[in-house]
């Protein structure tokens, strides 16, 4: 072969690659897609892919939605198409309401133990506060250490039964409801079950402690 074949065959070999790799969906398009999808536009972050991965190139926009806090579904639809899921950690700093010191769970949050702070929220499941004033007083849903931030979902939705605490009892059968008063025989959070008394026939009945401010509904 002489050196003019072997130049020539380079050359095609070359444009082949060349050719192919053109068929092939650009993995940063997939990676930005992803991110966008979760983070918003002009998301920070980091979107992980195999670098060995092989897609054909789509001829349409790539869609790609968010499948929670931390992964993407990108998809191609074309027909036939592709789809793949996406993990992605995206950051995003923003002042937050942060704890500084432990809280118990079914503990008020005295305003004392809650500080703002600059803090990277991309991968933060749940609503941010961005003052104390917020949630100070709120019952924790869960045990809290220092550092950790308070979102929503670490709030006690409603407000604790106390033992001796007036409630009303609500009985429902058969699409009927029955109310009746009754006091607390123990302490309780909101969807705990609690012992109540019933003030009428003095009976204890079981029940659990609705969202609504002194309600238990009784279990049957």
């Amino acid at each position: 072969m002489n050196r003019t074949t072997r130049i020539l065959l380079s050359l095609v070999t070359l444009a082949a690659c060349k050719a192919q790799a053109a068929d092939l969906q650009p993995l940063d398009s997939i990676r930005s897609a992803a991110l966008q999808a979760v983070g918003g536009a002009g998301a920070q972050g980091q979107a992980r892919l195999d670098s060995s991965l092989r897609l054909a190139a789509c001829r349409q926009p790539l869609q790609a939605v968010a499948s929670g806090t931390r992964l993407a579904q990108v998809r191609c639809d074309d027909s036939p198409g592709w789809k793949i899921f996406v993990p992605v950690a995206v950051r995003r700093e923003a002042q937050v309401v942060v704890v500084n010191g432990p809280v118990r769970m079914g503990q008020a949050i005295a305003p004392g133990q809650l500080i703002v702070q600059k803090r990277d929220v991309g991968g933060t499941d749940g609503a941010t506060f961005a003052s104390p004033d917020q949630l100070a007083g709120a019952i924790a849903a869960r045990a809290l250490s220092a550092g950790d931030i308070a979102t929503a979902s670490d709030l006690q939705q409603g407000q604790p039964l106390r033992r001796g605490d007036p409630v009303v009892l609500v009985s429902r059968v058969a699409g009927a409801e029955i109310r009746m008063p009754g006091v607390a025989l123990g302490s309780a959070q909101v969807g705990q079950r609690v012992a109540v008394q019933n003030t009428a026939s003095n009976k204890v009945i079981r029940g659990r402690l609705s969202s609504e401010p002194g309600v238990v509904e009784v279990l049957q």
